[in-house]
């Protein structure tokens, strides 16, 4: 393995030092990208092609902000959007663009290609070390990004950082209340009351804020439904009990994720399908299932669920 493939393997991309180092000249660098052999992460760093291609958008930030953080060193530390990515927190509908990052030695907040920096006070218990790189805390990443983004990605964001264990409700609270009064912090609070770490993903808390902004009762979370000798027959993603109705969010990822050795799709559709008729027999209840495409016709999704409220009820 070369200087360049260590490096790759160490940050996810190498600089044109390494390069240099490795042999090859400024007009084979150039050579190299123009072949796209290489690819151009930012200025200055490269990682191989092949390798990019394969990257969605959360791992191709993550790469650009190891390569930000190696170009500004110690002055500053990765945060918003960046932090999140870092901390490996779930994230939807938020922009990826620019790495953002926090000042450390009081320089101005300002954009610079690429690079969003941001200024305000960061005290010392304010940044961790992840993988040897600073970022700052993941409820004030969590809180910072969600304040720049919609109630409805903010809300997916606040369950996801829960959801994550990367902090507790307690912990996220604290943050809130040093940092209520922040710029575009405030919205953030008709929220936050709602965040909930046991919704199961993106799906599930999207399904969450679409039943609040419609004025649906709130669901029970997770819902445990049990034979009579007292063992699991399975978890919903939500449960009206006084109305006789359970939910769940179907995505795509969720039967790859069931899948066996050896098990077809089918096979997992099948199953799901014995669960569900076990669970609707032992509750007397209905079922209703959501998908992402519901989601962008919410008025028609909900009245299908009132129309089932109704019906089981």
């Amino acid at each position: 393995m070369d200087e360049l493939d260590l490096a790759v393997v160490r940050d996810g991309f190498f600089t044109r030092q390494h390069a240099k180092a490795a042999g090859y000249a400024d007009r084979e660098i150039t050579t190299m990208v123009r072949r796209k052999e290489w690819h151009r992460v930012r200025r200055g760093a490269y990682a191989p092609a092949a390798m990019w291609a394969e990257l969605d958008d959360v791992g191709r930030h993550r790469v650009r902000s190891s390569a930000v953080l190696h170009a500004l060193g110690p002055r500053v530390a990765l945060s918003h959007a960046s932090g999140v990515v870092r901390h490996d927190i779930d994230l939807w509908r938020v922009p990826l663009d620019r790495v953002h990052v926090t000042r450390l030695d009081g320089g101005p907040g300002r954009i610079e290609g690429d690079v969003v920096h941001h200024e305000g006070f960061v005290g010392h218990d304010d940044i961790v070390e992840v993988n040897g790189q600073r970022v700052v805390r993941p409820e004030r990443c969590v809180l910072e990004t969600a304040s720049r983004i919609d109630t409805e990605a903010a809300w997916c964001l606040l369950d996801s950082g829960l959801r994550s264990t990367r902090f507790d409700r307690e912990q996220l609270d604290a943050a809130y209340s040093i940092m209520e009064h922040w710029p575009f912090m405030r919205r953030v609070g008709t929220v936050l009351p709602f965040a909930d770490g046991r919704s199961g993903s993106i799906g599930e808390s999207r399904g969450a804020a679409m039943f609040k902004r419609y004025g649906v009762p709130r669901p029970i979370l997770q819902y445990e439904v049990r034979r009579p000798d007292g063992t699991l027959a399975g978890i919903t993603d939500w449960a009206w009990p006084q109305f006789g109705l359970l939910g769940e969010f179907d995505g795509r990822v969720k039967y790859g994720r069931l899948l066996k050795p050896g098990q077809e799709p089918g096979d997992v559709v099948f199953e799901e399908k014995r669960r569900e008729d076990e669970l609707r027999e032992l509750t007397r209840s209905m079922m209703i299932r959501f998908i992402w495409s519901d989601y962008d016709r919410p008025a028609e999704s909900i009245e299908r669920l009132f129309r089932a409220m109704r019906r089981a009820g």
